[in-house]
């Protein structure tokens, strides 16, 4: 049985996105956790969800792991991005597509522009 660092180690070095959230992409269970599914989901980007609810060691694990105290938290390509608010502004003023198309991560430059225009 791995450890919870040994876990997340795995996942972030497995997949380009990792999104730690509580709930699932499909079934999210917070507001903020919601919120960034929503943007990635209508990005089209492919992630890998995990739902700290699921695990404790996960849920306490990501918070010692990054040295962030809330969840949710994204990773692309192996580096901390953020919570809510970081990604949230991030998307808003095209940050996020530039360290997308930066990490050759597959988006949506149209869905990105729509979201923008939806909140200007």
């Amino acid at each position: 049985m791995s450890t919870p660092e040994e876990q997340i180690k795995a996942d972030i070095s497995n997949n380009d996105v990792v999104f730690y959230m509580k709930g699932t992409k499909d079934a999210p269970q917070c507001g903020f956790s919601s919120r960034i599914a929503g943007v990635l989901n209508f990005l089209g980007v492919d992630y890998k969800d995990v739902n700290v609810l699921a695990d404790e060691g996960i849920r306490q694990g990501i918070k010692d792991f990054s040295d962030w105290p809330t969840i949710p938290q994204l990773y692309v390509k192996g580096e901390f991005v953020g919570g809510c608010d970081i990604v949230t502004e991030m998307v808003l003023s095209g940050e996020l597509d530039t360290l997308f198309e930066e990490k050759g991560i597959a988006f949506s430059k149209e869905a990105a522009d729509k979201v923008r225009e939806a909140n200007a």
